[in-house]
């Protein structure tokens, strides 16, 4: 049977969890939670050691040593899963010159074409695992291959670890029929809450009512899901996927609630946020600054440049003046901060008035950047932090993609994390 499209999603098994057993033997066979071991402290991820102890992703770590108490907490090392995460795109490359990257350690890759080079989508799927295995030393990948994204996706997760499902297009309404409807891309806990609410169970269900049903018990997502659940998905692999906003922020080991130290979490956000944008020759438009209080209210507020910047200082400046628009009455567990309206080279922008302060400014923070570049993200600091533990958890500094998660907006902690965040679930 041919196949009008070939699509493959690749995902790599655990990977925070396994780079560490990778790079450390005595890990090998042990269960492992990747994260913070203090009092807010989340699961980036948990090896597959830990994970028949119920143990997952974006859980807190107090909950998941509870329930598994054997594990060992190692803190993540981001430097080194992102060489690893450079190792692997580049081998997805070697097989197609279109690999969408969702995440460190996933991406889709259009295939479309390339049997007279790979082969059928079988054995396309296995040179592909067994590249990304010698590249890396021994790390696993599980792949996915369909005619379409969303159930190239739902195929990855089918076998996993070190899975291969091949699902021929004719055969995909099929093989979504008897999973539960959460397996739908872009339903959450909320959605699948109203889905069942509704009577529906298992995607073969959606599949079965015409689209004005749907529309009249569901609303405009009914039609988008029941296209899902019959596998229509035309959405292309998209080579270079365009940032919507860059975002820094923490979940703080203690509430605080004075400005001061407010101010201080949003100055390290801000340099971290200015750091990334001139590595990827962006420059933000707007600033967003995030607080979520002690019983989870998320609060955020934004204001646009006058000019856009990649610059921390100029980001910082322009966050505070937002602060005199948050309550200060209530104690605040996370401090966030976003750069959104991202300008890319040529890209027309209105000229800075002071292009020679921020000229000098530019100059300084790219020596220290280079710094850090060189002997680490500590290497350089600010006088007044020196001695100074401001975050005592991860940081998560993630490019959103709000486009397919529906549940979430700008959300990277413990409480709720869509499927495809960046940061968090690397299954």
């Amino acid at each position: 049977m041919s196949w009008p499209r070939v699509i493959a999603h690749a995902d790599m098994d655990a990977f925070y969890a396994s780079v560490e057993q990778l790079d450390d033997p005595s890990l090998r066979g042990r269960p492992l939670l990747i994260g913070s071991d203090s009092g807010r402290g989340v699961v980036l991820t948990a090896s597959y050691e830990a994970r028949p102890f119920g143990v997952g992703s974006a859980m807190s770590m107090a909950k998941a040593k509870r329930m598994c108490p054997q594990a060992l907490i190692v803190p993540p090392r981001f430097s080194r899963y992102t060489e690893i995460s450079k190792l692997v795109m580049d081998t997805f490359e070697d097989f197609s010159p279109d690999v969408e990257a969702i995440s460190l350690d996933e991406a889709f890759l259009e295939m479309t074409g390339t049997e007279h080079l790979f082969g059928t989508p079988g054995v396309m799927g296995r040179r592909l695992k067994e590249a990304v295995k010698e590249v890396t030393g021994g790390l696993t990948i599980s792949v996915g291959i369909s005619g379409t994204k969303y159930v190239a996706k739902v195929a990855s997760d089918f076998r996993k670890p070190d899975g291969l499902t091949v699902v021929h297009p004719d055969h995909a309404a099929a093989f979504l029929a008897p999973l539960g409807v959460r397996k739908l891309w872009g339903v959450g806990p909320v959605t699948e809450q109203r889905l069942m609410a509704a009577g529906f169970t298992h995607i073969g269900q959606l599949a079965q009512q015409d689209e004005d049903t749907m529309q009249r018990r569901l609303g405009n997502l009914g039609p988008h899901l029941r296209r899902l659940a019959l596998a229509q998905d035309p959405r292309r692999v998209l080579t270079r996927r365009r940032a919507r906003s860059i975002g820094s922020e923490r979940t703080l080991a203690e509430d605080i609630s004075d400005r001061p130290s407010i101010e201080e979490h949003l100055r390290r956000s801000a340099e971290s946020i200015g750091r990334r944008l001139r590595s990827k020759e962006l420059m933000a438009g707007g600033i967003r600054v995030k607080l979520k209080t002690s019983d989870f209210q998320l609060m955020s507020r934004q204001t646009l440049l006058a000019t856009p910047s990649d610059l921390g200082q100029r980001l910082y400046e322009a966050a505070i003046p937002i602060l005199d628009h948050f309550p200060w009455d209530l104690p605040f567990r996370l401090v966030g901060m976003a750069a959104y309206d991202i300008v890319r080279p040529g890209d027309p922008v209105q000229l800075d008035l002071f292009g020679a302060t921020g000229a000098r400014r530019r100059d300084l923070e790219a020596a220290m950047d280079a710094v850090r570049d060189a002997f680490g993200s500590t290497a350089i600091t600010r006088a007044e932090n020196l001695g100074r533990d401001l975050w005592n958890t991860p940081n998560l500094d993630f490019v959103p993609d709000a486009a397919e998660a529906e549940e979430t907006h700008w959300e990277l902690d413990e409480v709720e994390t869509a499927d495809d965040q960046w940061e968090l679930d690397d299954s």
